[in-house]
């Protein structure tokens, strides 16, 4: 009984002592790969998406207590209402991020027609708020925004059901052509320039992502662009606002003294801050005219109370989770993860280029919010959700990574118990014949 059981555990002992050689020769630790895949988040994101997020409550803490008291009396009504939309924002992304992301191909019409309808009603009974009728609840929930993120998610599983087709102009082309106009065009009519700009170099990105042909490529964008000019054009009064933006944004570039107020003043909070900034809650450029501080404007607070310094970790932010979320695309197992994941990263990280640029007069002014940082509802709700998916995606890719590893070394180690019975038995028979 001795024997066996020794021959036994030193078989267990030598199958664990193979698969951790195995994974030191692929370069792995083999406690840290197990528990990442037993865990099957990824770490590194999550925490990038921390400190942005805690980073962004604290800056509409600073940026937030004037326009509150303009618009309710009260100094901190936008920062409890981003806590409550950060609440909502975390647990959807839980929830979503525990589930299997391919269960969403059964909600792909309902989703994409109920984008459609509240792109309709934002028309007819939205609020009227600086000079567009774009949002409900007092500007809370911007049906725009919840849009980019169902054009990335429709995109992603109707290039892979075309996967065969995709190159051809009447598969792939043409309805991919008809999806952004309709999305855009609606966007357009609120109007909203830039969120309808998003919306087009997002399909162009998912398209870019799922390699599709280049020629399509260039020919998607020269399309939509004529498309959107077309629209513009026919719109007067959203035909001056885009003129006057352009006009505005190439007299800036020519001489910054001749700059637009906001972005004068952005720069001059940028110029402020200097190198480590003036403190938190002690900018002053915020309470004497810079527009929309809590929102669109917030990276100027930034790069005032946090210097440069604050500014460059913020785009260092940004970088990472750019990196983490197109790691997690090319790691997963099939192309909707692969879209899915690569699409809201490229969303994301969109947005918040297109908000820093503007502040520092690289883009003609547009109404991005800064992701996860900017007040509003909508964005971040809708962000949080976007990450939530990305997390599945590589949760999925972690369970099927454990599972082809774990049937790996389960065939190890039942070759090497079946192995130490048969030198047992062996054992006992020449023992007997001694006897």
């Amino acid at each position: 009984m001795n024997t066996h059981y020794n021959s036994s555990r030193n078989s267990r002992q030598y199958a664990s002592t193979f698969a951790g050689t195995v994974q030191a020769a692929a370069g792995e630790n083999p406690k840290t790969t197990t528990q990442t895949l037993r865990l099957g988040i990824d770490v590194p994101l999550l925490l990038i998406v921390a400190c942005l997020l805690a980073f962004g409550l604290l800056m509409v803490f600073s940026a937030g207590m004037r326009p509150s008291m303009l618009a309710t009396g009260k100094p901190y009504h936008f920062f409890l209402n981003q806590i409550k939309w950060a609440i909502l924002g975390l647990s959807a992304a839980t929830i979503i991020m525990y589930l299997d992301y391919h269960i969403i191909r059964r909600f792909l019409l309902p989703m994409i027609g109920g984008t459609v309808l509240m792109l309709l009603l934002v028309l007819l009974i939205g609020d009227f708020r600086l000079g567009a009728q774009r949002s409900f609840f007092n500007g809370s929930v911007q049906p725009s925004e919840l849009a980019k993120v169902a054009v990335v998610i429709y995109l992603a599983f109707w290039i892979k059901s075309k996967e065969s087709q995709f190159n051809n102009i009447s598969f792939g082309l043409l309805p991919l052509l008809g999806i952004l106009g309709i999305i855009s065009g609606l966007i357009l009519a609120q109007p909203d320039i830039s969120a309808a700009a998003t919306i087009i170099m997002l399909g162009v990105g998912v398209f870019f992502f799922a390699n599709g042909n280049f020629k399509q490529l260039m020919m998607v964008a020269i399309l939509t662009l004529l498309f959107g000019l077309l629209v513009v054009g026919l719109n007067s009064s959203m035909s001056e606002t885009a003129a006057d933006r352009f006009g505005t944004f190439i007299i800036g570039l020519l001489n910054p003294g001749a700059a637009g107020d906001h972005i004068q003043r952005s720069v001059n909070s940028i110029v402020n801050g200097g190198v480590f900034g003036v403190g938190i809650g002690l900018g002053q450029i915020k309470n004497i005219g810079l527009p929309v501080a809590h929102t669109d404007s917030i990276f100027a607070v930034i790069a005032e109370e946090t210097g440069l310094v604050g500014a460059s970790l913020t785009v260092l932010l940004y970088i990472g989770l750019m990196w983490r979320g197109l790691k997690i695309a090319k790691q997963a197992p099939d192309l909707e993860g692969k879209l899915l994941a690569s699409g809201l990263t490229f969303w994301i990280v969109l947005e918040a280029l297109i908000n820093m640029g503007v502040m520092v007069n690289l883009f003609p002014f547009a109404g991005n919010a800064l992701p996860l940082i900017s007040a509003g509802g909508s964005s971040l709700v809708t962000t949080l959700a976007a990450l939530g998916i990305i997390m599945s995606v590589a949760r999925y890719t972690a369970r099927q990574t454990q599972t082809s590893e774990g049937r790996a070394y389960g065939a190890v180690t039942d070759l090497r118990w079946r192995d130490s019975r048969r030198r047992q038995s062996r054992a006992r028979r020449g023992t007997s014949g001694g006897r």
